[in-house]
């Protein structure tokens, strides 16, 4: 391929291509230099020099939430470690060994054990055992319940014996508590 230069108007600036060409580079830019902090002055809270770097936590088992959909009615049981979430019907046992929360407008009828329960819907059945009970403001409660904390929002409604902040929560196990405690202090 022959190049050819015009005549008399050639630039040292023009492409020796033609047209095909990119255009020149853009003369560079002076760019300001990078901001420097000075942390000289300051002096770490003592608490962060003693702590050492956080390691990451190995891949422990996430705790997953299970979900009972508003439109859905479900009769059965629910066993597992994980959370479960009842924002339709359920009617059976729920078993876990995390938590149980029941969505407003959801209705459970049913046992509960679990670690902590939060009822927004009606519960008609008994707590057996749980370290946390919050009942909020729409909470309706048919049952008996046994847990290490409770909290009642006002508004909502028992019906039942409860029997909260004993330490470690233990269902009983047969009959009834109270017979069970007569019965131990009728044998001292």
């Amino acid at each position: 391929m022959a190049i050819f230069q015009q005549s008399g108007t050639a630039k040292k600036d023009s492409p020796a291509f033609g047209s095909d060409a990119p255009p020149p580079p853009a003369p560079a830019r002076e760019t300001p230099p990078p901001a420097v902090a000075d942390f000289q002055t300051a002096s770490p809270p003592a608490q962060t020099a003693a702590a050492p770097a956080p390691t990451p936590r190995p891949a422990a088992p996430a705790s997953k939430e299970s979900v009972i959909a508003a439109d859905l009615t479900i009769e059965g049981k629910i066993e597992g470690s994980g959370d479960v979430r009842i924002a339709g019907r359920f009617k059976g046992d729920v078993n876990v060994q995390g938590n149980l929360t029941i969505e407003h407008g959801a209705k459970l009828n049913g046992g509960v054990r679990a670690k902590q329960v939060l009822v927004s819907g009606e519960l008609e059945g008994n707590i057996e055992s749980a370290s946390l009970v919050e009942l909020r403001d729409s909470a309706v409660l048919t049952g008996d319940l046994k847990a290490g904390s409770l909290t009642v929002s006002s508004g909502s409604k028992i019906r039942g014996h409860i029997e909260c902040g004993w330490g470690d929560v233990k269902p009983a196990a047969s009959g009834n508590a109270r017979d069970k405690a007569a019965n131990d202090k009728s044998s001292d």
